[in-house]
């Protein structure tokens, strides 16, 4: 038996073996929240509101990434049943195949599937990012930079795959992860801060203003941010310091839990506990008691993102304020 060890990589073996465990048990929640955001889509909201307009590009979206999850999900799990049982007498073993995973075409639809569906779900963070602040340039163009940054990395990568390169010698891979969490964190940065002047500016309108709405949806954002910003670091510090079992058990995971973290939102939002509020950018000192406001802000959110700011037509509830009544009621 010790003869057997000293010839094998078992941590490496182990570490795939316990990543698709991992993986199946991210893809039943993954699976679960996905069916729980389809149903909530699909019903009327309580207490008559209704979620955006955009119902119908929320479904979609929804039922693409997860297609690429579930393609790339069942590439893995294939290719792990093909490591121990259809190609255990491969020369090397079920080691030089966890090594040269590239030499195999399932592989790369694997990472293709799996690239393609997080490229939706920084989409989304980067959309509502843009709607939030109005299209303001100072914002689309760190963005957008660091999101064409990013796919243009991963198709550096898809090709090096291709060739049939080592993936875990394939140092673009960190440039990658760099990128989606330098997208990811600078969303959360600009999402918080753009509901925070809003909720300065709904203080200043109203002395009894009640910001609970708002930290809770801030709250939100950055909880749903920092589950998969964490995610994503350890894999970076494990593939920096070649650790491939840790590299492994991340990597047959990672495209779950960004979703995951989306879904979670998405949910909460379909489900009526995340409201929408009417806003002022300038109150006049003659104003009569009630209200009128100028633009509306849609505090709605989908993955690590729960923040829009939205035309009249995108709301999804619209509420009057009156100077004598409180600003805001969340449906939590």
């Amino acid at each position: 038996m010790s003869s057997y060890a000293s010839q094998t990589d078992l941590p490496l073996e182990r570490s795939r073996l316990v990543g698709m465990i991992l993986g199946g048990v991210s893809y039943g929640v993954y699976l679960l929240l996905t069916v729980q955001a389809v149903t909530a889509l699909m019903q009327r909201p309580r207490h008559g509101q209704k979620i955006a307009n955009n119902r119908r590009t929320l479904l979609c979206y929804i039922l693409i990434t997860f297609a690429l999850g579930t393609i790339s999900f069942a590439c893995n799990t294939k290719y792990t049943v093909m490591i121990w049982i259809d190609l255990r007498d491969a020369p090397g073993g079920p080691v030089a195949l966890i090594e040269n995973v590239m030499h195999y075409r399932i592989n790369f639809v694997a990472i293709f599937c799996g690239y393609v569906a997080e490229w939706f779900m920084q989409a989304l963070l980067l959309y509502r990012c843009f709607v939030m602040w109005n299209w303001a340039r100072p914002v689309m163009i760190p963005m957008v930079a660091l999101y064409i940054g990013m796919i243009a990395v991963a198709i550096a990568i898809l090709v090096q795959v291709g060739t049939g390169a080592l993936f875990y010698g394939i140092n673009t891979t960190l440039a990658y992860l760099s990128f989606q969490v330098a997208h990811t964190m600078l969303y959360t940065i600009l999402v918080t801060k753009r509901l925070l002047s809003i909720r300065g500016q709904m203080k200043q309108a109203f002395v009894e203003y009640d910001s609970s709405t708002y930290d809770t949806v801030i709250l939100m954002v950055v909880e749903s941010a920092m589950a998969y910003t964490v995610f994503i670091m350890i894999f970076i510090i494990a593939f920096a310091v070649h650790s491939s079992p840790l590299t492994t058990v991340c990597f047959l995971s990672v495209c779950q839990v960004q979703g995951i973290a989306q879904l979670f939102i998405i949910i909460r939002v379909a489900r009526g506990r995340a409201i929408t509020h009417d806003w002022s950018a300038r109150i006049t000192p003659a104003a009569p008691p009630t209200l009128a406001f100028a633009g509306t802000v849609s505090i709605t959110a989908e993955g690590t993102n729960i923040a829009q700011a939205a035309r009249p037509e995108q709301d999804s509830v619209v509420e009057s304020y009156s100077a004598s009544e409180k600003s805001a009621e969340a449906n939590v």
